[in-house]
């Protein structure tokens, strides 16, 4: 091997294994490999092995590791039409800078449901969320939180993370929460009483109550938005709980009514902007593009700031092996860059391989192609006989996990490497996906030389 290409290698030696304990459990076999390996006094652990035979031949086991450069992107777009959930926030830090997030959404009434008589008499009006996470800092603090009527209509298209409607600028109904240990809620909020008072009257004149679509034509959705500073974030369920409720009752009744206006069975988006003036990414203007910070990367969902990982280190590392076995291979990405434990980190990562222009790789078929799971075949046979990347399943897609205890994202990639050592599958870039990009604001932050393969083969000779 020339100097040059030693140089070139950036995976070094280590004696530590402890990441493979964090990931799954090692089979008792390689356990006796492993601790063969550690008990030795020998400095080269590829010398290490059991005499088989007169001759000294041995099975040296070695662990590897190196470095996998990252860089981060910002996505063109990408879809947040009906996610069952509305993302709601205002978050701020140094590295993302200002981040806001407001929920759109139709809303729904039934035509047979009954309307309150010419003569009856409001009680009151309230507007509920369904609050199904909450993401943030000083959670034992008030978070004000606002819903808006919209003053243009929902149309029957996709909307996108970009996208935004005009609302009015007073709210119809506002409130404070304080959520302590809460991590969901129905939050109740009262109605203002001018637009109570309005809502009850055409409910009683019944024309803008006749249909579904007479009513979005009076009161096309709402618009739901947090306040600047409070930084934190929400998802808001849309469904039955998500609504605006009405009770009354008629003359001589003893019990009071109620008629729900709610956000079920409607079309619904969140729209994010960001100002990241004076921060590491201030710079990241344009899209689908890589760039390059020091010291650190990051990955914020709703944003669609995604990492992307250079995988050509592994072309230097299998370009020096022969005949080899893989016993185990890690992907581990941490230990993150430390935030509030009541400011989560996305729930999982998923590792698309990425095509020319940044974009996700696609299948003929359209489906997103990724890195699959241990133990699942990496590749199939085209009807022509050539090896094609399988497409993943909820089953099969090989998913980063994170363990908050050591803040630190890994999982098990030994049967992807050998589909790329043994040819049949050809090296490809990965695109770092967030599992809830398009229903949070969550995010991460990792230093660039804290993206490592960990690696476990052994060798005859």
């Amino acid at each position: 091997m020339t100097s040059a290409l030693k140089q070139n290698q950036k995976h070094k030696l280590t004696k530590s294994y402890s990441i493979f304990t964090r990931i799954s459990p090692v089979k008792p076999a390689l356990w006796a490999i492993v601790a063969l390996f550690f008990i030795s006094s020998c400095s080269d652990p590829a010398t290490v092995g059991i005499e088989l035979a007169p001759g000294n031949n041995q099975i040296g086991v070695v662990f590897e590791e190196f470095e996998l450069p990252a860089q981060v992107i910002l996505l063109d777009s990408f879809n947040t039409t009906n996610q069952s959930r509305l993302i709601v926030g205002e978050e701020e830090d140094a590295f993302f800078g200002k981040t806001s997030a407001t929920g759109h959404s139709r809303m729904f009434i039934s035509s047979g449901t009954a309307l309150p008589e010419a003569e009856a008499i409001l009680d009151s009006v309230h507007f509920s969320l369904d609050i199904l996470n909450v993401d943030g800092v000083n959670l034992d603090a008030p978070k004000y939180y606002s819903i808006h009527k919209l003053t243009e209509p929902i149309l029957d298209t996709l909307y996108y993370n970009f996208d935004e409607l005009s609302y009015e600028s007073s709210p119809f109904s506002s409130g404070e929460i304080v959520f302590g240990e809460e991590t969901d809620t129905l939050a109740t909020f009262q109605v203002e009483e001018e637009f109570a008072a309005e809502i009850f009257s055409k409910m009683k004149e019944g024309t803008v109550f006749n249909d579904l679509f007479s009513f979005r034509d009076y009161f096309p959705g709402i618009a739901v938005k947090a306040r600047e500073g409070d930084n934190t974030s929400i998802g808001v369920g849309v469904g039955t709980s998500t609504a605006l409720k009405v009770y009354y009752h008629n003359e001589g009744d003893t019990v009071s009514k109620s008629y729900n206006i709610t956000t079920a069975s409607s079309r619904s988006f969140s729209g994010v902007k960001s100002d990241r003036s004076g921060t590491p990414t201030a710079g990241v203007t344009e899209f689908q593009k890589p760039y390059d910070l020091d010291p650190e990367v990051g990955m914020k969902s709703g944003l669609g700031m995604i990492i992307k990982l250079d995988t050509s280190p592994f072309d230097a590392f299998l370009d020096t092996l022969v005949g080899v076995t893989f016993n185990q291979i890690v992907l581990e990405i941490g230990e993150l860059k430390e935030q509030a434990s009541t400011k989560k980190t996305p729930a999982n990562i998923t590792m698309y391989f990425a095509d020319p222009d940044n974009k996700i790789l696609l299948s003929s078929t359209g489906v997103g192609l990724s890195v699959q799971a241990d133990g699942y075949p990496q590749v199939a046979l085209d009807d022509k006989g050539n090896y094609i990347p399988v497409t993943g399943s909820s089953g099969s897609t090989a998913l980063l996990q994170y363990n908050p205890d050591i803040r630190t994202y890994g999982q098990l990639i030994t049967s992807h490497v050998n589909a790329i050592y043994r040819g049949q599958l050809t090296r490809k870039d990965w695109l770092l996906y967030g599992a809830d990009i398009s229903r949070s604001l969550r995010q991460l932050v990792v230093d660039k030389n804290n993206v490592k393969v960990k690696v476990i083969y052994s060798r005859s000779r």
